[in-house]
């Protein structure tokens, strides 16, 4: 059974948290499996990543970001404050040690947690995620649209600009990905459609800080990440993965050649299961 949590934040906002409850089959002192949703989604739990979870016997709780699914907004947010959102509601949830995954544009938000609480975070999955920006114009090459990540280059204004008059471009997911979304992932699909609608300002705040610094660094992540990236992928293209597996201290990189953004989300459950080993 889900349940969702109103955490209060120190400086008085709202988090969101999504949450499916203590372990089955496993230790209650077993560590939660953190869910750092992609750009966009409302946060709400998504059923093929609950049930991988709870076929290994894992407890699955999934934050929504400012701006996402009724936490509160903070525009000019960073990588970094997102993450620390993230810190305080599992202190305040009692939630004593865990694993973080990140999708997408939620793998940021997966490594800047570990870097921010190494005594929180045991270890860190992150499929098709983000690398950090770094100033050239390689970090876009690959991408079919990369519109909204350089409207952002300008500030919030200028992606919020961008956004009023942008349309998804198809080419940017491959026959796998449309098959995904047809089948186990359409929940996924709806998802994104929605909190695009309902919650514009969460992508936009993602895409900003996207490429500012993070306010946290790849160096300082000490727990072991597995950075699972699809060949294929035309939205975070396959270098992005190699640009994180360098700035590690123990990354490990595992490359599906024929996996695009979306389907590269079949590695879960054995990625699950890399987490429960180290």
């Amino acid at each position: 059974m889900t349940a969702r949590y109103d955490v209060d934040l120190p400086d008085g906002r709202t988090l969101v948290v999504h949450d499916t409850g203590a372990h089955t089959g496993a230790h209650r002192d077993a560590p939660a499996v953190v869910w750092h949703h992609g750009s966009p989604q409302s946060g709400a739990l998504l059923a093929p990543v609950v049930a991988a979870a709870a076929a290994r016997g894992l407890r699955v709780l999934s934050p929504a970001r400012s701006g996402y699914g009724g936490s509160t907004p903070a525009p000019g947010r960073s990588v970094a404050d997102a993450a620390a959102d993230v810190g305080h509601a599992l202190d305040a949830l009692g939630v004593p040690a865990c694993h973080a995954v990140g999708a997408s544009g939620g793998g940021p938000h997966a490594l800047a947690l570990a870097a921010l609480r190494p005594d929180l975070v045991r270890g860190v999955v992150t499929l098709a995620g983000v690398a950090p920006y770094d100033g050239t114009d390689a970090w876009f090459a690959g991408m079919a649209d990369d519109g909204g990540l350089r409207a952002a280059l300008g500030g919030r204004a200028a992606r919020e600009r961008f956004g009023e008059t942008a349309e998804f471009d198809e080419t940017s997911f491959t026959e796998a990905d449309y098959a995904m979304l047809a089948g186990s992932w359409a929940g996924l699909g709806d998802d994104a459609v929605r909190a695009g609608q309902e919650w514009p300002g969460g992508l936009v705040d993602d895409d900003v800080a996207f490429v500012r610094p993070w306010g946290a660094a790849l160096a300082d992540v000490t727990a072991p990440v597995l950075v699972v990236q699809g060949g294929a992928d035309r939205v975070i293209p396959r270098h992005h993965g190699e640009l994180l597996v360098t700035g590690l201290p123990a990354g490990e990189l595992w490359l599906r050649p024929r996996d695009g953004h979306v389907s590269v989300l079949g590695a879960l459950p054995v990625a699950y299961d890399w987490l429960r080993a180290v």
